[in-house]
This record gives structure tokens, sequence and C-alpha cells, in this order.
């Protein structure tokens, strides 16, 4: 991982593909102070219409870190990771750095774990559906775990009560 005193940090693009430094929004998000500010920035500076820059690459290993030593799982987290890794594959996006690229495929492997692990224990069903688009695009499923992941509740109800006569007797019978 990158080290916080390394120069790189300084020359990392964000989804604008302008300057970005994420550190101090990651110590933040570490000591859990201002967590809904943070997930914002991420959400406005790492991606932005389907474009992702460095940055978005070297934050996935830092969240990666961080998560891992919570408690409580955060939808952020699995629908962020899942965006950038969806993003990547886009042909306009850049490639990821070589000097993080053994990172963040290793924070990958990590994220399948944690999501088979948050999936298993929650009952919360956001947590649950973007674990589980995370694990989908972790195991390579990357066409599933687009659409896990840009479905939501709402959709999925609405292509279920569209398409299928039995959801509604399948919900009915449980």
């Amino acid at each position: 991982m990158l080290s916080f005193d390394d120069p790189r940090w300084l020359e990392l693009k964000g989804g604008y593909h302008h300057l970005y430094d994420p550190r101090p929004s990651l110590v933040f998000l570490l000591e859990e102070k201002n967590v809904a500010n943070v997930w914002k920035e991420f959400w406005d500076e790492l991606h932005h219409q389907g474009d992702v820059d460095s940055a978005s690459y070297v934050v996935v290993p830092e969240l990666v870190r961080i998560c891992k030593s919570k408690t409580k799982p955060d939808w952020n987290f699995y629908s962020l990771v899942s965006i950038i890794e969806i993003a990547r594959h886009r042909k306009d996006n850049p490639q990821i750095p070589d000097w993080i690229s053994s990172d963040y495929f290793e924070a990958w492997d990590e994220i399948v774990k944690l999501s088979i692990k948050d999936i298993s224990f929650s009952d919360d069903s956001v947590i649950i559906r973007t674990a589980l688009g995370a694990l989908a695009i972790g195991k390579k499923l990357l066409r599933v775990g687009t659409l896990i992941s840009y479905l939501d509740d709402s959709e999925v109800n609405e292509i279920l009560d569209e398409h299928m006569a039995w959801s509604q007797q399948f919900d009915e019978r449980r």
C-alpha cells in the first residue's frame, strides 16, 4: 500500500481527472469523523459519470483496510468499490498504475471475503444487496455484479412485478 508520506498522493487524479488527494478524508473515515461527509466527498471525487482515475484505484485498498477494522458494514463501501471496478473496464478510463495494481487486486480478494462475512451476518437489505454486487464483481461476474450494483429495491420489485407473475405469490408464501 502507498505510504501516507509518499509524494505520489499529490499526483493522483479523481473522477473529474483533476488532482485529488484523498488522505485527509481517509483519516476522517478511519477516525469515524464526519463519516457521511467523507462518503459524499468520495462519491463526488472518485467517480464522475463513469469516469475514474488513479485516486479511485489507490483508495480501494485503503477503504478495505479501514472497513476491515470496523464492526458494522457500510453500503457505501461496497457500492463505491463496485462502481470503481465497473468503471475500470470502460475503455476511456486509465489503467491502474503499475505501482498500485497488486495492492488493488489483493484488495478485491479481501472484498470478496468481507462481502461473504457481511452477507452471512447482516439483516440489512441494502448491505446484503451491495455486498452481493461486490461479491459477484470480485468473483469475475462483472455483468451480474453490475446489474446488482445498479438496481435498487424499487427497480427489482418493478422487474419482478412486470415480468414474473410468481413474485407476489412467492412473497405471500413466506
